[in-house]
């Protein structure tokens, strides 16, 4: 999916700074955000893998860098990410505005 291909979302949390040395093993092997959860993975420094590999999709795999779009995490679509050597990046996370199941949280750290 493309960042124009998506709903009308508000931002409510953002990662740390990841590094290829520092991201979080459950990042590396396949997983999903919960239901209503979007996220966007903004690459700063570097390359990272983002590879989409749910049965309810085609299989997609993007390089992201920081000259690319984000890479767009649909809720509950499984997925997973490697980096490309010394990469940096941060994973912000979406939810619709008027969504009362995703607690609001502070714009900082952990995952949904």
């Amino acid at each position: 999916m493309k960042l124009d291909q998506m709903p009308a979302l508000q931002s409510y949390k953002i990662t740390p700074t990841f590094t290829q040395d520092s991201v979080p093993a459950g990042l590396l092997a396949e997983h999903s955000t919960k239901e209503g959860v979007w996220g966007l993975i903004h690459v700063t420094q570097g390359k990272l893998r983002y590879c989409v590999t749910d049965t309810r999709r085609e299989n997609e795999e993007r390089i992201l860098e920081p000259e690319s779009a984000a890479g767009v995490v649909e809720p509950t679509i499984v997925h997973r990410v490697e980096p490309l050597g010394p990469v940096e990046f941060h994973v912000e996370f979406l939810r619709a505005s008027d969504d009362p199941g995703i607690a609001r949280t502070p714009n900082k750290g952990g995952e949904a």
